[in-house]
């Protein structure tokens, strides 16, 4: 027996190299009803990437046309790159059911809970130190040192909005982490306002069908 839900968006923030795209990638690989969310950037593609799987790779002049015609939930200028998200594709997953994963900052998530603040839920992924923090971003080596020294400037800036968000993880190790999350969607799907169909289930158990 399944009862109709409404999906819900799962916003994960963090500074750089603290892990959220690993943790983004676990959850959609254990969980079938999770789609992504792919924003689109004016950022270069890097070498691994794939344009419509990673990113929607555009120019700026593309992009300010998307802006202008109302296409994205929510965009932002993140290291001197424009992101936005394309809305229709995730209306259209919600309604049928499906979780749509966000992968984006703090900029984002606030212009995402002006529109639609009642679909969200939204966690922020803390690293376990600053040192650690560092450590993974050097051990990335898919940026320069420049950009490396830029991303840690900015940490502390992005780490001061943790009090905007529903739920805070510290990710010290990838298992645990991953864990907590899940049990945060868990939670989140059950809540009554989400299960749409619920009213009709209990109309069929008050009347004997």
């Amino acid at each position: 027996m399944t009862i109709t839900r409404r999906g819900l968006m799962l916003v994960l923030s963090s500074p750089s190299g603290a892990g959220k795209t690993t943790l983004s990638r676990r959850l959609l690989d254990a969980d079938p009803n999770i789609v992504l969310s792919v924003s689109t950037t004016t950022r270069p593609k890097r070498p691994n990437e794939k344009d419509g799987v990673d990113y929607h790779f555009v120019t700026a002049e593309k992009f300010r046309a998307s802006v202008a015609a109302g296409e994205f939930l929510e965009h932002a200028i993140v290291f001197d790159h424009h992101y936005g998200t394309p809305k229709n594709p995730v209306m259209e997953a919600l309604a049928k059911g499906h979780d749509v994963l966000f992968d984006i900052d703090w900029q984002g998530t606030q212009q995402l809970k002006e529109k639609v603040r009642e679909d969200i839920v939204s966690i922020f992924v803390l690293p376990p130190s600053h040192a650690e923090l560092e450590r993974r971003l050097r051990e990335r080596a898919q940026d320069p040192e420049a950009v490396v020294a830029k991303r840690m400037a900015k940490a502390a800036s992005e780490i001061s909005h943790w009090p905007e968000y529903d739920y805070v993880i510290v990710n010290d190790d990838i298992d645990p982490a991953h864990k907590k999350i899940v049990s945060i969607l868990s939670a989140e799907r059950l809540k009554r306002a989400r299960q749409v169909g619920l009213s009709e289930f209990v109309r069929e158990l008050i009347d004997g069908r």
